[in-house]
């Protein structure tokens, strides 16, 4: 079940001299990619099925025969039920986790992952090439290899593997669109891209010429593939347990994070109510591992670790319920497979139980004796119940032996009942039914609680019926969001948001080892606490600067330790160093665009219609003057100013392209390094 990757740099088997990234398989024969390609199948047809009913529809309202009426109504009705079996069929894709699971023999609760949404193909060769010559006044063709690469780099995130190398090669490309947005994207004219992403539950496709859809839909599949991470993980280490949290925990940072920077996508499965949904699941789960982590060395017999055990695992049990709660709120419950969201009201039952068998072993197994630290017992207890059973105190129930056993059964009642509830649940899902490790856990603990009651139960006491109060929860280890490491950086500074100055030479010299100013950031470095009467201030260094170059070292990738490195050993004579200053920018609305959702055309916009469009022209001319920071490159500067290069967020320098070759070319006309901004 798991991914095959072969070498980076390894020709495919058809000869022809081709390879595909480091990261990228799109020829391994395995569950999840074979799944990949049933969904991919699957939503051309639902589109096919979705293009005949868009059609009968607008026939229905331009006829008015009745006979042709009868007809298109009747292949209404058909088209429909096709389109109801084919949601069905993607329905139980989305149902089908046990090809997402460790590859071990699985004794654990499968978990939930996310399938990648599909996109078509897209060819940026030859409008780019116009756009080169149009805006450029260069010859695209200079640059056919770069478009080839990207579109070679697109290509191979259509089908990441499924480990940290499909990762990094999702987050490559995505650190690259800001870049080419900036080049070749302008806010106010289409180049007649169209981009088109499959909705991942629906299967019903959004085409685009919004860049954000692209954007979006990659964030997406990133987080995606973590989610299929965590649930390949072989949850039977330690090692195991703790590359499932990281990767649920990164799942869910990078969908809230999606949910709040792209907030009109057209396409369901990104919407906010469905992220929101989908970012509880993933810390559920990661939670779920947590708690499976606790557990993993086993629990000891003793009663307060009893007692910690029962409140992690209702922990478990109510983020579970907040997730099974939002999935069947509408319109949700329309879209999430019924698989999903009986699965986690089965974990909700079975983890609650599991918390009631905890707390009825600590009474019922351990009474309190002399060398007991009755203090310690009494505020374990205390902490463990929200209300306590009317006219019972902690210590009675510690103290009296009639007590202790009377509220221990009615735990293990309350256990046996969860249990068969989650059974019950279970029986109701067919898509559920064929998980038989599930069902063989279900049936296992059940059994347990069972067994537990059988040995305390005595024949001649008068049957008990005594509600057990609630479990509070609690946990010592909670799971939260994390941002992968790519997503952070300098692109966060240096982005096509931004206008900056060109870069300004600033010769540094120390007065007693001391250059007048210090550093602040991770990357890009800033300049703080910059004193007014050092060398470097009166050669037009400014507070809030951020330093791109020492010497001939380009540093925007640099944290301040590697800066203060460069900086250290500088003698008398000085150092000269490149800055650059943020300027003010009002960057234009973003203009309108068309979306296409199952072939019928809507109006997607976010235009401020009392903008004054004269305003706005005159402003986007300004803006269209000088291109942002990230256009310039310190290598360049001995090059023509009409050819710029395309840094990459890889701090270690490694371009996606191999090969020298030439660069982008810049936003500006002019020959001069002042022109370049």
């Amino acid at each position: 079940m798991t991914d095959t990757l072969p070498p980076n740099g390894l020709k495919a088997g058809g000869g022809d001299g081709s390879y595909f990234r480091k990261g990228c398989s799109p020829f391994a024969q395995t569950g999840r990619s074979k799944l990949q390609n049933k969904r991919a199948t699957l939503n051309q047809q639902i589109i096919k099925q979705m293009r005949m009913r868009a059609g009968a529809e607008n026939l229905l309202k331009a006829t008015s025969n009745n006979k042709v009426k009868e007809m298109v109504l009747l292949e209404l009705s058909y088209v429909n039920s096709n389109l109801q079996l084919l949601t069905g069929e993607l329905d139980g894709l989305n149902s089908s986790v046990d090809v997402y699971q460790s590859s071990q023999e699985m004794a654990n609760i499968p978990l939930i992952a996310l399938g990648l949404k599909e996109s078509k193909e897209v060819d940026f060769s030859t409008p780019f090439k116009d756009f080169i010559l149009e805006h450029y006044s260069e010859d695209g063709n200079s640059y056919e290899d770069q478009i080839a690469d990207l579109m070679d780099l697109r290509q191979a995130c259509r089908t990441p593997s499924r480990n940290e190398a499909g990762v990094e090669l999702l987050s490559k490309y995505f650190n690259h669109l800001p870049l080419v947005e900036s080049r070749f994207f302008s806010p106010n004219r289409q180049i007649g891209i169209f981009f088109t992403w499959y909705d991942s539950f629906t299967g019903v496709p959004v085409c685009q010429q919004n860049f954000s859809l692209e954007k979006a839909s990659v964030l997406f599949n990133m987080a995606a593939l973590y989610s299929q991470i965590g649930t390949r993980s072989n949850r039977q280490t330690a090692a195991g347990l703790e590359e499932a949290i990281s990767s649920f925990q990164k799942a869910a940072g990078i969908l809230n994070y999606l949910k709040e920077t792209y907030t009109h996508i057209p396409s369901y499965d990104m919407s906010p109510a469905m992220l929101s949904m989908l970012i509880r699941l993933m810390i559920a789960q990661a939670q779920e591992c947590l708690f499976e982590k606790t557990a993993l060395p086993g629990v000891r017999n003793h009663f307060s670790s009893l007692m910690k055990m029962a409140q992690e695992a209702a922990k478990v049990s109510e983020i579970y319920d907040h997730v099974h709660q939002s999935m069947i709120q509408m319109p949700i419950k329309d879209n999430v497979p019924f698989f999903w969201s009986t699965m986690s009201q089965v974990k909700t039952n079975h983890y609650r139980s599991m918390a009631h068998y905890f707390v009825a072993s600590a009474l019922l197994d351990h009474e309190l004796s002399p060398r007991d630290d009755e203090d310690q017992q009494e505020k374990t207890l205390s902490q463990v119940y929200d209300q306590l059973p009317e006219g019972r105190s902690p210590m009675d129930i510690l103290r009296k032996k009639d007590e202790r056993d009377r509220i221990g059964k009615a735990h293990i009642r309350r256990a046996i009942l969860g249990h068969e509830e989650a059974l019950r649940i279970y029986s109701l899902c067919h898509n559920l039914n064929k998980l038989d490790v599930l069902q063989d856990i279900l049936r296992a603990s059940h059994q347990r609680s069972l067994n537990k009651y059988s040995e305390n139960e005595n024949e001649e006491e008068f049957t008990d019926y005594m509600e057990a109060p609630d479990i509070i929860s609690k946990t010592e280890h909670k799971a939260e969001m994390e941002f992968p490491a790519a997503a952070k950086g300098p692109l966060s500074v240096f982005s096509a948001r931004q206008r900056w100055t060109a870069p300004r030479t600033v010769r540094c010299r120390p007065e007693d080892r001391d250059m007048g100013f210090t550093l602040k950031g991770e990357s890009p470095v800033q300049v703080v606490s910059l004193d007014p009467l050092c060398p470097a201030a009166a050669d037009g260094l400014k507070e809030g600067d951020y330093i791109v170059a020492v010497g001939d070292t380009e540093c925007k990738w640099m944290s301040v330790g590697d800066v203060m490195r460069l900086l250290k050993d500088v003698d008398e004579e000085g150092i000269e160093i490149q800055v650059v200053s943020m300027m003010d920018s009002n960057p234009p609305m973003p203009t309108k665009s068309a979306t296409f959702s199952g072939n019928l055309p809507k109006t997607y916009s976010m235009i401020c219609l009392a903008h004054d469009d004269q305003d706005k022209s005159s402003k986007s001319r300004k803006v269209a003057k000088k291109s942002s920071f990230l256009s310039w490159g310190l290598k360049n500067k001995l090059k023509s100013a009409s050819t710029l290069s395309l840094p990459t967020a890889d701090q270690s320098g490694t371009l996606p392209w191999n090969k020298p070759r030439p660069t982008f070319p810049s936003s500006s006309p002019y020959n001069n390094d002042s022109a370049l901004y």
